[in-house]
């Protein structure tokens, strides 16, 4: 493992504490008594104190050191005082502790008695601290200038994402996010629970990855041996519940598809799905708006929302458009009734791209998601899909060519999907045999057959609404973030790309060419002034480990830098 200068430093320290008899991660508990927040809002001039946290600066003058603590609930300014801590002649815990081996991001805890600072700042004057967790990297905390320019910030997003504990540790506001989207989840939980709904968990590994239309993971257990598919939705299993007798049932799931990843998808994403008994799409409605008003409430203190140059408006009632007008309003066409030859040539005329696995419903839905989607700020009910977009859906009460579902829009993304859940057998069977032609066409999407969800409607399944709402969509809305990423503490990422040491000639050839971005072979030689040898050793290496490319042109060889 090679290590930086830093970390050599502090493994050097490591190394004298043990030899001091300090242990650098002791076992015994910290008998914590006090948090920064607690301090400075039930603040008594001379109370005694005990607290722990990460050293984050500290301004050593002589005998005596002002420091700032950070814990889970902020900072707070800690005073040390080689008196105060070393009464006695033996000055070594703070000569030589203190200022010599501890290192900022290091974790201590504290005894002292609380004071005010002539400046009146609340401060803990240390009358003793333990070294609890030494800190062996360096954080990359922020710096700041003269003129009070921060620089340096660890803002980088493949950083932050990657090295999470390092961001939450750097970029204490990025908890903020997190602690609101338990607000939210909470929220939900309280609503849902005070209607008697009763919060529960279904199978993750699902023999058939049913409930949308999503292209799996597939995996394999060995004991059994029979291949197993990450669930892509939980609908059917709560479906089982309702007919098992259940009138409200509801889960936070997390699901997984194997598709793109992109600012609003990842592939691991947690939903709530709810399913009531006895109910319909157009109640559904009705008490999604009343939820969400309430979740703006609990997490912003508002029903107005603030999404990038947006306020948005979470308050009821929301409208309702239905799906083909909405595709008439934005595109000039009336698509009500046209075959799937007609939508594919409506969608060529849209500059969609199309191809020969689409049936109606999906024509139907790139249509309206390239065409009108993202003119729907404001929360608006998208209603009454074609029955090909849905196959678990109700067939709508007056228009049998429809169904009695809504997608829920807000700032141009959906954030809900609901239905009056289809309970026909029958119907259901026929649905199910119609994606499974669009499986035979290419559809890798299409729903699978669930001979056992059919055998449980059989059963008897009483009339249901049942709706699935994004959380993470939901998060990024209250927390006014763009990207999922932020609203994750662990994304998905691509793998680790292992640092590569360059030897001096490869890095004069890339301080070179990185600036220009690309240029000719000839010209990059002789700026780069290497002998033939180290030339070619030097540009087959950086070729090796992907920073330049070499392509050949009309009139020359070119050298593209691609690190």
């Amino acid at each position: 493992m090679q290590l930086s200068e830093q970390e050599i430093v502090r493994r050097e320290k490591l190394t004298k504490l043990r030899e001091m008899g300090i242990n650098p991660y002791p076992a015994a508990l910290y008998p914590v008594d006090a948090t920064s927040k607690s301090i400075k809002n039930d603040f008594e001039e001379g109370k005694k104190v005990v607290i722990s946290g990460r050293l984050m600066s500290r301004r050593i003058q002589g005998k005596a050191s002002f420091a700032e603590l950070q814990d889970s609930e902020g900072r707070i300014q800690v005073y040390f005082n080689r008196d105060e801590i070393c009464p006695d002649d033996d000055k070594t815990l703070y000569n030589d502790v203190y200022k010599k081996l501890l290192d900022i991001g290091d974790i201590i805890g504290i005894e002292g008695e609380l004071f005010k600072t002539q400046v009146g700042e609340k401060t803990v004057m240390v009358k003793n601290f333990s070294l609890l967790s030494k800190s062996l990297r360096p954080l990359p905390l922020p710096k700041v200038n003269d003129e009070g320019k921060v620089y340096d910030a660890f803002n980088d997003p493949e950083l932050r994402y990657r090295q999470r504990y390092v961001d939450l540790v750097v970029n204490p506001h990025v908890k903020d996010t997190f602690i609101k989207r338990t607000k939210i989840t909470n929220s939900i939980r309280e609503f849902y629970n005070q209607k008697g709904y009763l919060e529960v968990e279904t199978p993750i590994l699902q023999p058939i990855p049913g409930g949308a239309a999503a292209r799996p993971f597939l995996t394999h257990h060995n004991a059994l041996n029979v291949p197993l598919y990450l669930r892509i939705a939980n609908e059917l299993y709560l479906k089982r519940l309702i007919v098992g007798g259940f009138d409200g049932v509801y889960e936070f799931s997390k699901d997984f598809r194997n598709e793109g990843m992109d600012r609003t998808h990842n592939p691991e994403f947690t939903v709530m799905e709810l399913y009531v008994a006895y109910k319909d799409y157009n109640w559904m409605m009705d008490t999604t708006e009343k939820l969400l008003e309430k979740v703006a409430i609990d997490a912003t203190g508002s029903s107005k929302v603030k999404v990038g140059d947006h306020e948005i408006e979470f308050k009821a009632p929301y409208p309702r458009v239905p799906i083909l007008e909405a595709i008439k309003i934005h595109t000039g066409y009336d698509v009500a009734d046209m075959e799937e030859d007609e939508l594919r040539e409506v969608a060529k005329k849209l500059d969609i791209e199309v191809d020969g696995t689409m049936g109606i419903g999906k024509l139907i839905d790139e249509i309206f998601g390239e065409k009108c989607e993202h003119h729907y700020i404001q929360p608006t009910f998208i209603i009454d899909y074609p029955k090909e977009m849905s196959p678990l859906t109700k067939e709508h009460r007056t228009n049998p060519r429809l169904t009695e579902r809504f997608e829920l829009m807000v700032n141009g993304k959906e954030l809900a999907n609901a239905y009056s859940e289809l309970n026909d057998p029958i119907d259901q069977r026929e649905r199910f045999e119609d994606q499974l032609k669009l499986s035979e066409k290419g559809d890798d999407e299409a729903m699978f057959i669930d001979q056992d969800f059919l055998r449980a409607l059989e059963y008897g399944m009483p009339p249901t609404s049942g709706i699935g709402i994004g959380i993470d969509r939901l998060v990024m809305l209250m927390t006014n973030n763009s990207s999922i990423q932020e609203v994750l503490f662990f994304p998905q990422m691509r793998p680790e790309k292992k640092k590569v040491e360059l030897t001096e000639e490869e890095k004069t050839i890339v301080d070179i060419i990185k600036p220009q971005g690309e240029m000719s072979l000839a010209e990059l030689k002789a700026k780069a002034g290497l002998s033939g040898k180290k030339w070619d050793k030097s540009t087959k290496s950086l070729t090796k480990h992907g920073l330049i490319k070499v392509e050949k042109t009309e009139n020359d060889l070119l050298v593209k830098y691609t690190g």
